[in-house]
């Protein structure tokens, strides 16, 4: 961040080799008082309308920076002002506090949102279907171009400003707890034996109100967590399941009965469903509700919850989703994303 930080007293000399030095980077500077409050922005296209208005190349970055600048105040992740700002094309967003000191700088670029979420993602199962290349690497760590399956779930977890994640872990427990040594943001949980697709969140101490992103480790997809959580919030919801189309087709000519009556006949029909992508928004203190240390599927918590009058909606994704749980899906994978400089995950 300190590389993008100028004090007010600054020449816009000073402000020219700074922002030379940005190559490749957002090409905006915080003008600061010598107090950390956040005056003004400054670029390169300010610098230039300064000097042709008769600044001089001594003259104070103060009196060429732009003092209407967007921002974010606070500890408060505004998602529809950020969403605003990157159609404005603002590469740099800074966040102040509530006395306008600058405390973080927004890659609009590389932060695809600010989602106010925890996350799970559930990494214990032993992929036996995946079978001889699971036997010494747990599914989550397969490499699908170049990198683990668990990696891009997690890195897209990241960029949507998910801050807090826990990895449930099981079958090649240190394995994957080795891999993510180290890691600020991600700490593994471990279940002692396997509770289910859901139980495991029974391990994990859940902030009062809020929800959390609970996810399976072995998907690959583009989903946008934003979108998923703007649904979730709009509607009001419990529960919020991602769902991909599912078409089924039936080869032969259905007849419509009543009793042994033929009502009438439906020559190869086509059916359309959603089904569960295993990735869920759901209500804080139905995480905590969980029994502890019981099996429990994600589809009992569903259930439960529906029967107890809550509402659970659904989130139908658009674009890549991949559940790598047979070879045939391991090889489809790693196919697309050999051509991954043409997608994005």
């Amino acid at each position: 961040m300190k590389r993008h930080i100028i004090n007010s007293d600054a020449s816009l000399v000073d402000a020219l080799k700074m922002l030379n030095a940005l190559s490749g980077e957002a090409m905006t500077l915080m003008v600061t008082d010598s107090g950390g409050k956040l005056l003004g922005t400054l670029t390169d296209g300010d610098i230039r309308r300064g000097l042709i208005s008769g600044l001089q190349p001594e003259s104070l970055v103060s009196e060429a920076m732009n003092k209407r600048f967007s921002y974010l105040r606070g500890d408060k992740d505004d998602i529809v002002r950020l969403r605003d700002c990157r159609r404005q094309g603002i590469s740099l967003l800074p966040r102040i506090d509530t006395n306008g000191i600058l405390v973080d700088l927004i890659d609009s670029a590389k932060t695809k949102s600010l989602l106010p979420l925890d996350a799970i993602v559930m990494a214990g199962g032993k992929g036996e279907r995946l079978r001889p290349l699971t036997l010494t690497t747990p599914k989550p760590l397969l490499r699908v171009g170049g990198k683990s399956i668990i990696d891009y779930n997690i890195d897209s977890l990241r960029a949507h400003g998910v801050k807090k994640i826990t990895v449930t872990v099981n079958y090649l427990a240190e394995t994957i707890e080795n891999h993510f040594a180290g890691s600020d943001d991600v700490t593994c949980i471990r279940e002692d034996y396997p509770l289910g697709t859901i139980g495991a969140a029974s391990l994990i101490e859940h902030a009062c109100g809020g929800a959390t992103i609970v996810m399976n480790s072995d998907l690959l997809t583009s989903i946008s967590f934003e979108e998923m959580y703007m649904r979730h919030v709009s509607e009001e919801a419990d529960i919020t399941i991602a769902a991909i189309p599912y078409n089924l087709s039936v080869p032969y000519a259905i007849l419509s009965t009543d009793g042994v009556r033929v009502a009438g006949i439906e020559e190869k029909p086509s059916y359309s469903y959603y089904a569960n992508a295993g990735i869920y928004i759901i209500s804080n203190d139905l995480l905590a509700a969980l029994p502890k240390n019981e099996r429990t599927d994600a589809t009992d918590l569903i259930e439960q919850a529906i029967g107890q009058g809550r509402k659970v909606v659904y989130f139908p994704i658009s674009g890549v989703w991949i559940d790598i749980g047979t070879h045939a899906d391991y090889k489809h994978a790693c196919e697309l994303m050999s051509h991954r400089e043409h997608m994005t995950l």
